[in-house]
């Protein structure tokens, strides 16, 4: 099963969701802390659904959940069980379906518009580390132990029935083949894997982003390839690099430009995102088929690249 391959045979381009820690914090929410969005599964789970609504009303076609920081042993971590930990990261799959059924479950919602999809978030090792890893790489951690981690989480999040896995901000290759590698290990799901990017023909470790995503991208249950949480000036060069080597469809969801400081905990630096659907059609041009927004990105940013993903590639 390929929702994506089935969902482009509809519509010549998906659209994502945008940022949902980001926004939760736009909303009230404190994320000072490890858990980062994830302790929101604990604190206000509503909330989280009502994020994820607001993007499908703004256009999106697929939300992704907010598993992107929970794991097994962070949430042990703060004293829960492993099954109520299991429970959390099933949840976040849960809020977002149930999103998803509220809006598909209105007539209106559902004229030129596909039923959207739910991609269960699988953050990297480095986003559990909360450290600032998943835009370095350079874990000196084996592809085993790397498996080893992945393993129960993905397990959980796919015993809770997303329609594929989103496997992101991934900065090395090395973590890229221990989640392909796991891949068999849930043969009713696809995936894509989404890298973190240094510039524009690198990923965050620093390998050329054509060598890993010629690579990972033919593994049969890799449903598309890209990069998400990277500056939007380094997208074209990025998508043309990823085009020359594969014929999967192309994902990206940059964030603010902005940059993280893992210390301060907080975003520094110019935003690059004003003219957001503009440089969408750079991206769509370049060959990017799933266009949506990570950090900083907003509702009205989805809101704005659905009104021209209509205007002009639907009839344009």
């Amino acid at each position: 099963m390929n929702p994506i391959a089935d969902a482009l045979a509809q519509h010549p381009l998906l659209i994502l969701d945008g940022a949902l820690a980001t926004e939760l914090e736009r909303r009230g929410c404190d994320l000072a802390d490890p858990l980062w969005s994830a302790k929101v599964l604990i604190e206000n789970p509503a909330l989280i659904q009502a994020v994820h609504a607001d993007y499908f009303v703004a256009g999106a076609d697929v939300a992704i959940t907010a598993s992107y920081q929970a794991t097994i042993p962070g949430f042990m971590a703060r004293g829960l069980s492993e099954a109520e930990a299991i429970a959390l990261l099933q949840r976040s799959v849960e809020l977002a379906r149930a999103a998803r059924d509220a809006f598909w479950a209105e007539p209106a919602n559902r004229v030129g518009r596909i039923r959207p999809l739910v991609a269960a978030s699988i953050g990297p090792y480095g986003a559990y580390l909360h450290d600032g890893s998943e835009y370095r790489g350079n874990y000196g951690l084996s592809i085993a132990e790397l498996i080893d981690f992945h393993r129960p989480r993905m397990a959980a999040l796919a015993n809770a029935e997303p329609d594929l896995f989103a496997c992101e901000t991934i900065p090395c290759g090395e973590e890229a083949r221990a989640l392909v590698a796991l891949l068999p290990e849930f043969p009713h799901l696809t995936a894509w894997i989404s890298f973190s990017a240094r510039d524009g023909s690198h990923t965050a470790q620093g390998e050329p982003i054509a060598d890993v995503t010629s690579e990972i991208a033919p593994h049969p249950q890799v449903a598309a390839i890209g990069v998400n949480c990277t500056a939007p000036r380094f997208l074209p060069d990025l998508i043309r690099a990823m085009r020359a080597v594969t014929d999967k469809p192309i994902v990206v969801y940059p964030n603010s430009g902005e940059v993280y400081d893992p210390v301060g905990q907080c975003w520094i630096g110019a935003g690059e995102i004003d003219d957001f659907a503009d440089q969408a059609r750079l991206w769509y041009t370049a060959g990017a088929r799933l266009i949506g927004g990570c950090c900083r990105t907003t509702p009205d940013h989805i809101r704005a690249l659905a009104a021209w993903v209509v205007r002009e590639v639907l009839h344009g």
